[in-house]
């Protein structure tokens, strides 16, 4: 045995039975389950692994966790279209989906570059390693389960998200601003993007009217462009 099929071996049997017993699942396809948790950094060290990293997982499981919360807010809340689209950002935004996996202790299963610490994962990576895992989640078990772990883990944290003054992120409110004024909707442009993959900083602009009016630096796409749109909307408050 290689020590990759090692790899593989004792993350079966030692390490995801305890995940699979903490979130009250059982993977049929238990590489499945390992490949959500590989980093593209993991394969950089280690490019013979037999397993691909989870980006393809991450771009499944963010469009089944998208349309999984956007039907359970349709059949719950008969809440405007506008009310409904800003829950839905609020619970599937970068800081909600790492507090689900600083939860779960996603950080101890993630496969990654030995530079990397596993307890100090950036918020981006554990975000996104819970949309890989939803992604495993839904070609292993189907659209049901992936609905019942929505349910259970984020359906529950919109009551407090409502209930707070700010839950309307600055990108939506920024677009509701633009197109109050009767003007098109904002547009992000990456200006600047550095560092290794396991460690990348964005920067991002936002424009309006081929103007840009405000620039933001984040550890993802997502956090730059909330960073540029508070800074476009401090912009307007100067403006009046």
């Amino acid at each position: 045995m290689n020590e990759q099929e090692e790899i593989i071996r004792w993350y079966e049997k030692e390490e995801f039975q305890e995940l699979e017993k903490c979130l009250g699942v059982n993977f049929a396809d238990k590489e499945i389950l390992i490949q959500a948790f590989i980093h593209r950094s993991f394969l950089n060290e280690n490019p013979n692994f037999p397993l691909n990293n989870n980006e393809r997982l991450e771009f499944l499981g963010d469009a089944a966790l998208e349309l999984s919360i956007t039907e359970y807010l349709y059949k719950n809340y008969q809440n405007p279209e506008g009310e409904l689209t800003r829950w839905r950002a609020a619970l599937v935004n970068t800081n909600i989906l790492s507090q689900l996996a600083v939860k779960f202790n996603f950080g101890k299963y993630l496969l990654s570059s030995k530079g990397e610490m596993v307890t100090q994962k950036s918020n981006s990576i554990l975000a996104d390693t819970v949309e890989a895992f939803i992604g495993a989640l839904y070609l292993d078990q189907g659209r049901d389960a992936v609905d019942k772990f929505v349910e259970k883990n984020l359906a529950g944290m919109l009551t407090s998200i409502i209930d707070k003054v700010d839950y309307i992120d600055p990108k939506s409110k920024l677009q509701e601003l633009i197109q109050s004024q009767g003007q098109a909707a904002p547009r992000y442009q990456i200006i600047k993007a550095e560092g290794p993959d396991h460690d990348k900083s964005f920067q991002v602009g936002v424009v309006i009217q081929d103007k840009v009016i405000g620039t933001g630096i984040g550890r993802s796409k997502q956090e730059a462009e909330q960073a540029a749109a508070i800074q476009a909307l401090n912009y307007f408050k100067k403006d009046r």
